[in-house]
């Protein structure tokens, strides 16, 4: 399933906070990754497709320096394979004692169109991709290669990600707080969903900001707070 232009759009403008509060009224609870931030927090929202890359614990014999020889390394191919438009993934176990990429690689993936990275462990040259205009999101800095902990190993196949299940084509969202991940089949509902719940929060910030007391305003449970958010809309252009 194919995410949608308007989807997209949709998703741009809504934070993760609120697209969890959606999943949540949907039973899921779990779908903020943990202990993820982004280099960049300047940046707009990052929106795409999930493409994945699984590392394993290291074996030495099998995970040389060498092995970046070999043009089929699946760590070099995920960089290449990756979709336009699309968000690579990193399953690094949580682990951020050695990279998971660099900026080479994340600038290559600016440069082929796709929409942003994700890891649960660590880039090095993070000063490098903080500069660049693209979204990117780990744990903490990093500076030794990931041959030293990281073996790479299945390319696009369902992972974990920051104790989130990630499965190709599910859809990342990042904001200035982290990174939520939608189940595809969810993602044009939650983005209509998510877009009323922010023009609904931005009429409450503002009356809380007037003074309002939040009781029968957030939730509205004066008859009234629902005729006056139908006003703002108008005014507002939201409607």
């Amino acid at each position: 399933m194919a995410l949608k232009p308007e989807t997209k759009s949709r998703l741009m403008g809504v934070s993760t906070a609120t697209l969890c509060t959606a999943l949540f009224k949907r039973g899921l609870r779990n779908q903020f990754i943990q202990d993820v931030r982004p280099l960049n927090a300047s940046l707009p929202n990052m929106v795409g497709e999930a493409f994945t890359l699984r590392y394993i614990p290291a074996r030495e014999d099998l995970n040389p320096i060498t092995v970046f020889q070999d043009r089929n390394h699946p760590q070099r191919a995920a960089v290449e394979q990756c979709p336009p438009g699309a968000v690579l993934v990193f399953d690094s176990r949580k682990n951020a004692r050695a990279a998971s990429a660099g900026a080479i690689l994340v600038s290559r993936l600016m440069v082929r169109g796709c929409a942003g990275v994700v890891t649960d462990g660590g880039f090095r040259d993070s000063p490098e991709i903080a500069a660049l205009p693209f979204p990117a999101y780990h744990q903490r800095p990093s500076a030794p290669t990931n041959l030293t902990l990281h073996q790479a190993l299945d390319i696009n196949v369902p992972i974990g990600c920051g104790d989130v299940a990630v499965f190709p084509g599910d859809v990342v969202v990042g904001d200035k707080e982290g990174v939520v991940v939608l189940p595809a089949h969810l993602a044009d509902e939650l983005a209509q969903e998510a877009v009323e719940m922010t023009a609904f929060e931005d009429f409450v910030a503002e009356e809380v900001m007037k003074g309002r007391s939040i009781l029968g305003l957030y939730p509205p449970t004066d008859p009234k707070t629902n005729d006056e958010f139908a006003a703002w809309r108008q005014a507002k252009g939201r409607a």
